[in-house]
């Protein structure tokens, strides 16, 4: 595809939140009447491809003006999944931590917590394999006691509860493991959705987070909110967006 109707493309859709199929065609059809449709779909893969637009949703597109995120990886993370990866090396398991909101909050976090989800059928073994391998402070699980009274007071606790079935994961290449890690799409639903857990990125706090990762990364929102329909909370992240960032989301949720 030649350089300049990249570049003509790309100045045509900048400014806008998203477009879709039938948008991204009739830019074509201008420069092209003849154009078919097997050869558009083979101008979409080439553009996916080079990264000039990114999928957000089902038919739905933006400029890929944005980076990919890519969270740093602690010495702790990397700990915890070596481990994970030397006796569970075929389960599903996804690992955050709370350190990389700070790029998106109002008020910088010092303590530090590790989230680890597992299957469901592994938890309880990837807890107590975890706890006797490393010096660090586990909680299977945490309820709101534990959560308020123990965890508060941990310097680094790392909570172990149950992965989600299709929760949007990605792996990130370390010198040693491939580590999964959850992707922005669940964090935003796990930060709405857990809100014990994640007390302290509530209220003007987590309509901040939101405001900054959408500025800032490229969302899949198909992901985001087939997640958070199987966290059964998809209607209301719809419409908490709706009600605090109405001017980003307006086009996606509404369709």
């Amino acid at each position: 595809m030649p350089k300049i109707i990249e570049n003509k493309l790309i100045e045509a859709f900048k400014e806008q939140s998203s477009f879709d199929r039938d948008q991204l065609f009739q830019f074509y059809l201008d420069l092209e009447p003849d154009l078919k449709e097997s050869t558009f779909s083979w101008r979409i893969y080439d553009l996916k491809k080079k990264d000039i637009i990114k999928t957000i949703g089902h038919g739905l597109y933006v400029i890929s003006h944005k980076p990919k995120y890519r969270p740093v990886l602690s010495d702790s993370v990397l700990k915890i999944a070596s481990k994970t990866n030397e006796r569970f090396e075929e389960i599903q398991y996804a690992i955050w931590e709370n350190q990389w909101l700070n790029e998106f909050t109002l008020h910088q976090v010092s303590n530090q917590m590790i989230v680890v989800e597992v299957e469901k059928e592994f938890t309880e073994s990837l807890y107590y394999y975890l706890n006797d391998s490393l010096k660090m402070d586990f909680f299977l699980n945490p309820d709101d006691k534990e959560i308020e009274f123990y965890i508060s007071e941990s310097a680094v606790p790392v909570v172990i509860k149950r992965l989600v079935t299709r929760a949007p994961i990605s792996k990130l290449k370390d010198k040693k493991n491939l580590v999964p890690v959850a992707t922005l799409e669940k964090i935003m639903v796990d930060l709405f959705a857990d809100e014990n857990l994640y007390h302290f990125y509530q209220g003007s706090e987590l309509i901040n987070i939101y405001e900054k990762i959408l500025e800032r990364y490229s969302i899949n929102f198909t992901k985001l909110f087939s997640y958070a329909k199987r966290r059964k909370k998809e209607q209301e992240i719809k419409q908490f967006m709706n009600n605090h960032i109405p001017n980003i989301l307006e086009d996606i949720i509404n369709d």
